[in-house]
């Protein structure tokens, strides 16, 4: 059974393998826009999101994103309930991509970014700000050479707080 089994894992692996090193993605500028729905235990938060990207070749490349917040929250703090709303957030990320067909990838990323949300209670508001290590999953498929689409999840590990947010997004993709 364990010669099958190791024989099995073999015949995938030499099929898969080359299949990778064949697949010729696209290089160069991207763009994409979606939405992000931005999940804490201390809110639930949505925002439009935007990212420009460079893939430098089939395996890496890097993107700045930025998200302006379109749906707030009811939030509790020590039995007083408010009101957050993302006012804005940005990051860069370093992005490795596994290339299985000219047009779709799996990918992965990690980079750092800075959240503001306001929180409004009893008709007075404050911003609060948090800097983050963030890192991802996710993928990606393009129709043709220029438009496709995009799913992944982030999670923002925010420096010195005890709430961390989890991303997942939606978006649009562009190719130049």
């Amino acid at each position: 059974m364990r010669v099958f089994i190791a024989a099995a894992t073999t015949a995938v692996i030499i099929g898969v393998i080359p299949s990778l090193a064949q697949a010729q993605t696209a290089t160069g500028p991207y763009v994409d826009l979606g939405y992000a729905n931005a999940h804490s235990s201390a809110s639930d938060l949505g925002a439009v999101a935007g990212r420009v990207g460079y893939r430098a070749n089939s395996w890496l490349g890097v993107e700045g994103e930025a998200a302006y917040g379109v749906k707030g929250d009811e939030v509790t703090s020590a039995g007083v309930s408010g009101r957050a709303k993302l006012r804005s957030e940005a990051a860069i990320y370093g992005v490795g991509y596994a290339p299985l067909s000219p047009n779709t990838d799996l990918f992965a990323r990690v980079g750092y970014g800075s959240t503001r949300v306001k929180v409004s209670v009893l008709g007075a508001s404050a911003v609060a700000d948090g800097d983050s290590w963030n890192f991802g999953v996710g993928a990606q498929h393009h129709f043709d050479r220029a438009n496709g689409v995009r799913a992944d999840y982030t999670r923002q590990e925010f420096r010195g707080k005890s709430v961390h947010a989890n991303v997942f997004s939606l978006a649009y993709v562009r190719r130049f």
